[in-house]
């Protein structure tokens, strides 16, 4: 594993162990968040620990004309009790997303530094929300990032039963009428297969990536 300074650069992710970081230390600042992302490489540690950087193999993965909606789903979009929004409330959604228990869950890897970071790529208008809200209040929703063609999930959170899922949901729709290639899911996760994600090679992410991230397309 790598020791980063403060010069902007990180080892080859497509020579990166398959499970295991590529480069630890650096910073969180938007010129290299933005970099790691670009290159196929993302962050992930917990409090008291070093910043880790990870480029997984294989990736999970969404083409956004590959979305699954599920019968019960389906129904509740139908049913359109949901009010959904996108970036007007970006703060209160990573907040959420840190605080929310999760089954299976101790603690969260969403540091104070971390949210800090995501806020400020925010402002410059990287990271975008998708927000579910029931009678007025925000019951749900994720963040990401946004480069070019790709979009890479970061985290989701919800209250309410399905107010994550029908947040994917609208999301994965805008993405397609933007045009974009591909979803990031990072890790793999059942959940997210159930969106019809899939595991494809690292190198192949990283091609993808490489043509992707080039496009003019905005959020």
């Amino acid at each position: 594993m790598i020791l980063l300074d403060e010069e902007l650069w990180f080892p080859d992710p497509y020579k990166a162990p398959k499970d295991y970081p590529l480069a630890v230390g650096g910073d969180l600042s938007p010129e290299r968040l933005i970099f790691a992302y670009s290159i196929g490489i993302f962050p992930w540690y917990s409090e008291g620990e070093p910043i880790l950087w990870w480029s997984p193999d294989p990736r999970m993965v969404l083409f956004p004309e590959e979305l699954k909606i599920s019968r019960s789903l389906k129904k509740v979009l139908k049913n359109k009790s949901f009010e959904i929004k996108f970036n007007t409330n970006f703060e209160e959604v990573i907040k959420n997303c840190a605080t929310v228990k999760r089954k299976g869950q101790d603690g969260t890897w969403i540091t104070d530094e971390m949210m800090q970071a995501y806020i400020t790529l925010h402002k410059l208008g990287f990271a975008h929300s998708v927000e579910t809200y029931l009678n007025g209040k925000l019951v749900g929703g994720l963040y990401g990032v946004a480069i070019g063609g790709a979009f890479f999930g970061e985290s989701m959170f919800y209250k309410v039963s399905d107010a994550s899922k029908v947040a994917f949901v609208h999301l994965v729709w805008h993405l397609q009428k933007k045009g974009f290639d591909i979803i990031d899911c990072q890790q793999s996760t059942p959940h997210m297969a159930r969106f019809g994600a899939r595991e494809i090679p690292r190198s192949k992410f990283l091609d993808i990536l490489n043509t992707s991230v080039k496009k003019k397309i905005k959020f």
